[in-house]
């Protein structure tokens, strides 16, 4: 009996001295990671956006079909991706995120991706639904309506955020020069 009562003891202090896993950093009250909503990027995984912790966030809202103010927010979001120290660059995710999530399929993104030599890391596109488009478009300040099947008015917004989804910058209209190195220094 007396060697059962030991070997309890010493099985509870084992037990007790193993590495326990770290308690989840808490997020602040300020992170994009406080939504739920879920996305869809351009290979079709699904994802929420606390999946993009730990890196810095470049993001911006776009949709595929635009022919007008897109084309130069993608052209800024590349003008910032060759202004971004390659070091810093292991640290940083370029996010578009499409207004137009019924036609912009993961498909159709990966394509739009692919043909605009923007493909792969660091470079990630979302989709969600329009209500999970809508509340993150509101949290970024950018406003955005649909006027034909294939047409959107829309803010043209760059965000940075930080590693833990904060927001430390925001650049309105496209950005000139100056401003690509505003937001580069953001990182």
């Amino acid at each position: 009996m007396k060697q059962l009562i030991i070997l309890l003891f010493f099985s509870v202090l084992l037990f007790s001295c193993q590495d326990k896993p770290a308690p989840e950093e808490e997020i602040s009250a300020d992170s994009i990671f406080l939504l739920d909503s879920k996305w869809q990027n351009e290979e079709g995984k699904e994802l929420q956006l606390r999946d993009l912790k730990g890196k810095n966030l470049v993001v911006v809202l776009i949709f595929t079909s635009c022919q007008t103010a897109c084309p130069m927010l993608v052209a800024d979001m590349q003008n910032i991706y060759a202004k971004i120290d390659k070091k810093k660059l292991k640290e940083t995710s370029l996010v578009m995120v499409t207004i137009d999530p019924e036609n912009d399929t993961p498909e159709v993104l990966k394509e739009y991706a692919k043909a605009r030599n923007i493909y792969g890391e660091p470079w990630i596109y979302l989709r969600s639904d329009k209500e999970s488009t809508r509340e993150l478009a509101n949290v970024l300040a950018v406003k955005y309506k649909k006027i034909s099947p294939v047409v959107f008015s829309h803010s043209n917004i760059i965000t940075v955020f930080n590693k833990n989804g904060e927001m430390v910058s925001q650049a309105e209209g496209t950005v000139n020069a100056s401003g690509i190195a505003e937001t580069v220094n953001k990182l």
